[in-house]
């Protein structure tokens, strides 16, 4: 299947199939320079199936995990594209989970201005969510994407046949983002995470998820409004992976926790068993004011006030401005074991 993200001039394809991947070179224009950025936690066959459809590739292989969303690295990958002869006719391809995609697309918006961008997602969590909709980011200290930029690729393929390779908790994280996108603008697809089959139907999940995005970053596509809703359960859950001590749960599981602060009772009384089938966490054994302090740094907060998402009915969600101390509360009541 082949949806596209309708951008005018911006816009571009998103291949969802599997096998693509063998397929690259048909569907990237890949005829000249190309840095590949992968990490090492990637199976190096991936990298190197994209390089062989090039004409002439490059591989910069980082380390795994969100500390290479830095300076430092951003650094090393522009001079690594000055030093190899990179023009504005060149492009870089993301080969990766989300930390991958947005460092390479903040490189690839940065160096000359922009150049082209593509990007191969290879977790689940990537795939239904950070691959499309142009947004790149590092991390400063410990704060989550707060210099970035909008970048949109100028395609993206989708291979669920790579996500053989991740570990069942990875698939979960991945979960909590297709999730995310059900408990606010879909009531049939949150059903199938309580009933259905996930890994028979995982390529609908994928799907269902990425026109959710689609449809939102069409209308809305540098965050002026409707997108805050992409930002659900992301509030609390970016406090919770900034925070110091806090180390060792993924994005996707930060995610989780961050939701539960955010829904009605209701809707918890039914999230809560979901996120329990996919062994995603819905307490957290840590002081909440560590997580209320990072919390500080969100780009959606407003002098003592924030916007956040808030879910009252599964299929539908509100933007609530509250006061920091009522989400303060919320965090405590919801998480505090």
């Amino acid at each position: 299947m082949v949806l596209h993200l309708d951008l005018g001039e911006r816009g571009y394809d998103i291949t969802v199939e599997r096998g693509a991947l063998s397929r690259v070179g048909e569907i990237f224009s890949l005829g000249r320079r190309v840095l590949i950025v992968t990490d090492s936690g990637v199976p190096a066959v991936y990298a190197e199936t994209v390089a062989a459809a090039c004409k002439n590739a490059v591989i910069a292989t980082v380390d795994e995990g969100e500390g290479s969303k830095s300076f430092r690295v951003f650094e090393g990958l522009c001079r690594l594209l000055l030093d190899e002869g990179f023009t504005r006719s060149d492009c870089v391809v993301a080969v990766g989970g989300g930390v991958v995609g947005d460092l390479a697309g903040f490189v690839a918006a940065s160096y000359m201005r922009g150049i082209d961008f593509y990007n191969v997602p290879t977790t689940l969590l990537s795939q239904v969510d950070s691959s499309i909709g142009g947004k790149v980011a590092i991390n400063l200290d410990s704060v989550k994407n707060i210099v970035g930029a909008f970048k949109q690729p100028r395609g993206v393929l989708i291979d669920p046949d790579v996500l053989l390779t991740l570990a069942p908790r990875q698939i979960s994280a991945g979960l909590a983002e297709a999730v995310k996108m059900s408990l606010t603008s879909d009531a049939d697809g949150f059903a199938l995470f309580e009933d259905g089959d996930v890994t028979e139907r995982l390529d609908e999940i994928i799907i269902n998820a990425l026109k959710i995005k689609k449809s939102v970053v069409e209308e809305d596509e540098c965050e002026g409004g409707l997108r805050k809703v992409l930002n659900f359960g992301h509030t609390v859950g970016h406090g919770i992976e900034s925070a110091a001590g806090l180390g060792g749960l993924l994005h996707g599981e930060c995610v989780a926790l961050g939701m539960l602060p955010m829904c009605s009772q209701s809707v918890r009384a039914r999230l809560i068993p979901v996120l329990e089938r996919f062994s995603l966490p819905t307490r957290i054994e840590a002081d909440t004011d560590v997580i209320l302090e990072a919390m500080g740094h969100d780009k959606k907060l407003d002098g003592k006030q924030i916007t956040a998402v808030y879910v009252s009915e599964i299929g539908s969600f509100e933007f609530l401005k509250m006061p920091v101390a009522e989400l303060q509360s919320r965090v405590r009541e919801a998480l505090e074991k």
